[in-house]
């Protein structure tokens, strides 16, 4: 498995626990607004750690640490993911993932297996743009389908999340993707943050923290319980 950087303290990427980062290298998406383009692009892609280096910092840190957030590029393009999570689970800590929804098979093998006890899903927009804030001509809609309706059955804690970013989304948009996760337990609109490391940030921009708490309110008839992040 690729892994590509390592925080080791974070008390926002796992809610509710101690927890340290492990960034994985890849992704199939080319989200405009991504902020971490070095973990996306295939010729900036670097292995900055191992997982013998991140399994010893964790052996370290028991007692300490609670939990693991597993985010990327896109964890699941990397197939051997499984192996590393059981070397996780068995130093007794607590998995976050972060996914696009791409991979449902596996993510469900994942959770069947007690590997992974709460999930991050990018919701990127309502499904009609999709392929254009992806940056896909025809990305796998099914596939992502699956995944949100998975996590929508609560086989698994989980969270629904929308980097919000003028130039891609509108309320309408919004409103579009609140339908599509209709019943969701928790979903956050992030603002959107210009890292200096954003994949192409043309013609994209911030929402204001007055426009983000606005947005948010315009979807409370559909799903009560959204939040602003980031802000």
């Amino acid at each position: 498995m690729l892994i590509s950087g390592l925080q080791k303290l974070t008390l926002l990427d796992y809610p509710g626990k101690v927890a340290c980062t492990v960034f994985t290298g890849g992704c199939n998406f080319r989200c405009p607004f991504c902020h971490n383009a070095s973990l996306v692009l295939p010729e900036q892609l670097v292995q900055d750690t191992d997982e013998e280096q991140v399994l010893s910092y964790l052996k370290k840190r028991q007692g300490v640490l609670d939990g693991v957030a597993v985010t990327g590029g896109e964890p699941l393009l990397h197939k051997d993911i499984g192996a590393f999570l059981s070397k996780v689970k068995a130093l007794g800590y607590s998995v976050k993932l972060d996914t696009n929804g791409s991979f449902p098979e596996l993510l469900m093998e994942l959770v069947r297996e007690g590997l992974v006890d709460r999930v991050a899903m990018d919701i990127k927009n309502s499904p009609e743009l999709y392929a254009h804030t992806v940056g896909l001509e025809k990305p796998d809609m099914a596939a992502i389908e699956r995944t949100k309706d998975f996590l929508l059955s609560g086989s698994v804690d989980y969270e629904f999340r929308t980097t919000v970013v003028k130039g891609l989304h509108t309320q309408e948009s919004l409103r579009g993707a609140a339908r599509w996760i209709e019943g969701a337990k928790e979903y956050y609109l992030q603002q959107f943050k210009d890292s200096g490391n954003v994949l192409n940030i043309e013609g994209l921009a911030a929402f204001s923290e007055k426009e983000m708490h606005a947005l948010a309110e315009g979807l409370r008839d559909l799903i009560p319980p959204v939040q602003v992040r980031g802000v």
